[in-house]
C-alpha cells in the first residue's frame, strides 16, 4: 500500500524535517547537509526514502543533485484520513450520549 510507505518515510523526525524544508523550495543535497546535523550519506538516504514514497523528486544538474517537495505524494496520508475522518462524528456522538448517560 502507497499510505504504508509514506507513513513509515514521514515517521522519522529527521526525514520529517527534511520534507519540510523542502516545502520551501528546490535544495541541493549539499544545502540540505548543511542545514541539518547529518552527514551527507545519511541524508541521500533519507532522500531516497522519500522519494520512494513520491513525496520528492530530484533531478541532477552536472554533479550536484536538487530535490524538492512533491505535493501529489501526499494524496495517499490525505484519503486515508479523509477515510476515517467520517468515522469521528458518529464516535463523538456516542461518547457525548455515553458521557449524558452517566451523570
Amino acid at each position: 500500500m502507497t499510505e504504508n510507505k509514506v507513513f513509515h518515510a514521514l515517521a522519522d523526525p529527521s526525514r520529517r524535517a527534511i520534507f519540510e524544508s523542502l516545502t520551501q523550495g528546490e535544495a541541493a543535497v549539499k544545502d540540505l547537509t548543511a542545514r541539518f546535523d547529518i552527514s551527507q550519506p545519511a541524508i541521500s538516504q533519507h532522500l531516497a526514502i522519500l522519494k520512494g514514497a513520491g513525496l520528492v523528486t530530484g533531478r541532477r544538474e552536472g554533479r550536484r543533485a536538487y530535490y524538492r517537495a512533491e505535493p501529489r505524494g501526499m494524496k495517499p496520508l490525505i484519503d486515508w484520513i479523509a477515510h476515517y475522518r467520517a468515522f469521528w462524528p458518529e464516535h463523538i456522538n456516542r461518547l457525548e450520549q455515553l458521557l449524558e448517560e452517566m451523570d
